[in-house]
């Protein structure tokens, strides 16, 4: 099992960057500075806890004044690259929303996310006055590091993992939509697919909107018709009918009509959790046109209280000759993760074409001994 992240926040870490800071400012307590941040309670925050509590002590070691703070900072940041040194931009979250602070803030979080990210501090500030923080991200996307033109899409989406929910843009998503518009054609990747994230967040609350988006640039540019892809992949996963047909798919409600014959199997169908079954499927298409297919296996994951909640795995998206047969397997894993924890009981598995379940199976899965 992979090491927890907040791990990477250890006392070695923290005297490096203490020692760094101490060479741009001489007055800086490293070791007073990591005691402080290493206290009693250490052990027991988790990731985002430790960078608050990195960047809280940060400014009762940082001079008082925050315009000096940042300098030194700035200097600091030059050898701080990479995702641990995010207490940077939440430096800012932190000390820097007093209105007079405002543009230097905006300087600061530019800057930083250059080197880790300010998705996550940029939020309270849209919080605080959307209107204002929208019209710099809006600038921010014509920035010539692909860093800050994610900021601007990444910063704004409204369920942001990890990140504060921004309910404003839940509610009415339509002070996002010129950002992503100037985005649509980024040439970098990285910037492209937080724009379909961006989109993709936004169908979770008004799929109608995103979906009149996607019509609307489809077949623009290849770049942007990657972006909705992606962004809507949420709605294809659902088999929602007017994103199938986006990008021609048959129809949930109509595929059965093509479909002659579907099974799937799975041995051993008493699995101890821990264990592995052999899922097997096989799909005979009826004669004629050729069809654009997504097959998936949608697992009902039993859950503690008892109920159950289906996630689909993708096994193919690709069009197909009428009349093909299309047989597969899979060795499923049933092992505990860090994201998903398994419990006893039946767990049905369904074979799913283009959201339709034409066929389906169950094991029972039991505790080990």
């Amino acid at each position: 099992m992979a090491e927890p992240m907040k791990l990477m926040y250890n006392e070695d870490f923290l005297l490096q960057f203490g020692r760094r800071t101490a060479d741009v400012y001489p007055a800086f307590q490293t070791e007073a500075f990591v005691r402080e941040v290493t206290d009693e309670d250490w052990d027991v925050l988790e990731l985002k806890e430790r960078i608050r509590k990195i960047s809280t002590s940060l400014g009762r070691f940082l001079p008082a004044r925050y315009e000096e703070a940042l300098e030194v900072l700035f200097a600091v940041s030059k050898r701080c690259v990479g995702y641990p040194y995010v207490f940077l931009p939440d430096f800012v979250e932190v000390y820097g929303q007093a209105e007079e602070h405002w543009e230097l803030s905006m300087r600061a979080l530019e800057r930083f996310t250059q080197g880790s990210t300010a998705e996550f501090a940029v939020r309270p500030f849209l919080l605080r006055n959307p209107e204002r923080m929208m019209k710099q991200m809006l600038a921010w996307t014509e920035h010539p590091s692909e860093h800050v033109r994610r900021l601007a899409s990444e910063g704004c989406r409204p369920r942001l993992p990890w990140g504060r929910t921004l309910p404003i843009f839940i509610q009415d998503p339509a002070p996002i939509l010129p950002v992503l518009e100037r985005l649509k054609q980024d040439p970098s990747l990285y910037v492209r697919k937080s724009v379909a994230n961006n989109l993709n967040d936004i169908t979770k609350d008004h799929p109608s909107v995103v979906l009149a988006l996607a019509r609307q640039w489809k077949e623009s540019h290849p770049h942007t018709d990657w972006i909705i892809r992606h962004g809507l992949r949420t709605l294809i996963r659902r088999g929602d009918p007017a994103a199938l047909a986006l990008f021609g798919y048959v129809d949930p409600s109509e595929i059965a009509s093509y479909i002659a014959y579907a099974s799937l199997s799975a041995q051993p169908q008493a699995v101890p959790i821990g264990g592995n079954s052999e899922l097997r499927y096989e799909l005979q298409l009826r004669d004629g046109e050729a069809l654009k297919l997504r097959i998936e296996y949608g697992v009902y994951y039993v859950k503690a209280s008892g109920r159950t909640s289906r996630k689909l795995f993708l096994l193919t998206d690709k069009e197909v000759p009428g009349g093909a047969r299309l047989t597969g397997s899979r060795t499923f894993h049933w092992a505990d993760l860090s994201t998903r924890r398994h419990y006893p009981g039946i767990h049905r598995i369904t074979l799913v074409v283009n959201g339709h379940e034409a066929a389906e199976t169950s094991i029972e899965l039991y505790e080990s001994e």
